[in-house]
């Protein structure tokens, strides 16, 4: 890393709230201890039951391809209302089809439905910020989808049959991509994606086995958009991920 990436990486974490470093070598001894993870309450973080894995017989054919498969199957979607309440296209997902870390969010908002692409909007700019500069890790690397394909109307949270339409082509993503590491954005990803009406506050930075990877919810960006002063929970939340994307 240069002299002036080196600048960037701390002026980010000083947005973060991340105070600085020291000489200290307490400090050092601090910051070179990882944090342990702590342990989900039995029973109320897990990875929902019964939802099939993609046959093994999709990866005979590259990631890309079994990706596109799956677009061309959800086509123009009608399976659930949001169809006929506005949205304008379908948001599948962006980035790389072999990525080991993944990202979750909600659903696609006012720019997404325009663009077609996740996370594009303000939050989508500082979810960018948070995987360049936070983890140093361009964003084409990364894999980034939705719970939900299109934008439900005023950006309200999906309902229970939206969910059941739309979800398992998000449970296909995360079986042909193969992250090793996903992290869910926000409560509603996090509560729909582990069966848990636990509070975000509450599970944000635990590590939950997920499909074959390691779940890691935080806040979204959009809520660090209002309350700047979660950013340093967001900051210890990807040293987390990069702790486990090191591993293995």
């Amino acid at each position: 890393m240069d002299r002036d990436q080196v600048k960037e990486h701390l002026t980010f974490a000083g947005e973060l709230g991340v105070a600085g470093v020291s000489r200290d070598p307490a400090w050092r001894r601090r910051a070179a201890s990882p944090r342990p993870a702590p342990v989900p309450d039995p029973g109320s973080l897990s990875a929902p039951p019964g939802v099939p894995h993609a046959s093994p017989l999709a990866f005979s054919r590259s990631s890309a391809e079994v990706l596109v498969a799956v677009r061309e199957d959800i086509g123009d979607c009608t399976r659930c209302k949001l169809h006929t309440l506005g949205r304008t296209q379908v948001v599948f997902g962006v980035g790389n089809p072999d990525a080991d870390l993944m990202f979750v969010g909600e659903a696609p908002g006012a720019d997404e439905d325009v663009k077609g692409i996740p996370f594009v909007g303000r939050a989508g700019q500082l979810l960018t910020d948070i995987i360049e500069k936070g983890l140093q890790i361009p964003r084409s690397d990364v894999y980034i989808a939705n719970v939900i394909k299109c934008r439900p109307p005023g950006n309200r949270n999906p309902e229970p049959d939206e969910i059941a339409q739309c979800e398992p082509f998000l449970f296909r993503q995360i079986d042909i991509v193969k992250p090793k590491v996903i992290v869910t954005l926000g409560k509603f990803a996090a509560q729909t994606l582990l069966r848990t009406d636990a509070p975000i506050s509450r599970i944000r930075g635990r590590v939950v086995d997920y499909r074959g990877a390691k779940l890691v919810p935080t806040f979204h960006p959009a809520f660090l958009l209002r309350n700047p002063a979660s950013k340093r929970e967001v900051w210890e939340d990807m040293k987390l991920v990069r702790r486990l994307l090191g591993e293995g």
